[in-house]
């Protein structure tokens, strides 16, 4: 890595800091600085949070709320910039990243501050679990891959990435009120029409163990016994889509996305399984069609008053949960 590179390793925490702490070890006394955000989720959390940052020399990042993943990533880029690095490496706390990839990502950054650049993602079992993603900008659908058309954007996953630190300031970070999931393919695509270029270096390897988080904390995971994923999980694929689109989709072009609607969050709800459905309404019909329902108003408020307005809408009441962005 070049020696002018200064490089912060940026990991969000909710209720795993058994996890961030395994997350952060690579990073042990290196160049590296170590940045914990501690989204709020108890007391007893918080003290451990405190505990082991002390002990491990972090720099903690300590909101009084649960920012969600966008925003505790964009509080901990601001205090890797407060901090003098100008290299951001946000990791999913449930990630496993070695010291020489992110080095290599580092040093690729440093050379070009318009890259944004991840690692191929695989499970521990070996299986790829992110190596490259597109949006139909037509209907809003994703799908593994390269683009194959003009309509098809690239976007790079959330769970490990690179950037220039002062970049991700300047295109607005993932901006908080996506919550959870999204915001990684609106942060992508933002990078893109700014100038910037997407990387991916299927060279390098980061292990994301995304069954190793309780449900509602680092990425929504199977909860067992049938109940498939979260309520938030199902809330806020649907909702987030259709907010992606009054973002960065023309009204005149609205047309495939909602017709593309149904179909997306019956792909969502089977996700879980469809014994879930079946046996637990409540936890998946009923969140996927608020969300739904809360995609349409933000596509309303931007008819009304412009893309500014699909920001404000309040996401939901419940914001008891943490993920990164996986479709």
């Amino acid at each position: 890595m070049p020696t002018t590179a200064r490089p912060a390793v940026v990991v969000v925490n909710y209720g795993s800091v058994h996890l961030a702490t395994a997350a952060l070890r690579p990073f042990a006394g290196t160049s590296w600085t170590r940045v914990l955000v501690d989204c709020w989720s108890s007391p007893a959390e918080r003290d451990r949070v405190v505990a082991a940052g002390s002990a491990n020399g972090w720099t903690l990042v300590l909101p009084g709320e649960n920012l969600g993943f966008g925003g505790g990533a964009d509080a901990g880029i601001r205090a890797a910039r407060d901090a003098g690095c100008d290299v951001s490496l946000v990791l999913n706390p449930d990630a496993a990243l070695g010291l020489a990839a992110a080095d290599a990502l580092a040093a690729d950054v440093a050379a070009d501050a318009g890259l944004l650049v991840a690692p191929a993602i695989r499970t521990p079992q070996g299986k790829d679990w992110f190596t490259g993603a597109v949006v139909d900008m037509r209907r809003g659908r994703t799908r593994s891959g390269g683009p194959a058309g003009p309509d098809d954007a690239s976007w790079v996953s959330g769970a490990c990435f690179a950037a220039s630190t002062e970049r991700l300031l300047d295109v607005g970070g993932f901006g908080g009120e996506y919550f959870l999931y999204w915001e990684d393919v609106d942060l992508s695509v933002r990078w893109t029409r700014s100038g910037g270029r997407l990387a991916l270096r299927d060279d390098l390897t980061c292990v994301h163990d995304a069954g190793a988080t309780q449900d509602g904390n680092a990425r929504a995971a199977e909860t067992g016994a049938g109940r498939g994923k979260s309520p938030l999980y199902h809330y806020y694929n649907t909702r987030n889509r259709l907010l992606f689109a009054s973002r960065h989709v023309a009204p005149e072009r609205w047309g495939g996305w909602l017709r593309a609607t149904p179909g997306h969050t019956r792909e969502v709800l089977l996700r879980g399984g469809r014994r879930a459905i079946v046996r637990h309404p409540l936890r998946t019909v009923w969140p996927a069609l608020r969300g739904t329902a809360a995609g349409l108003r933000c596509l309303a408020a931007t008819r009304r008053t412009g893309p500014a307005a699909a920001t404000i809408i309040p996401a939901t009441p419940d914001r008891k949960g943490l993920t990164d962005g996986a479709r």
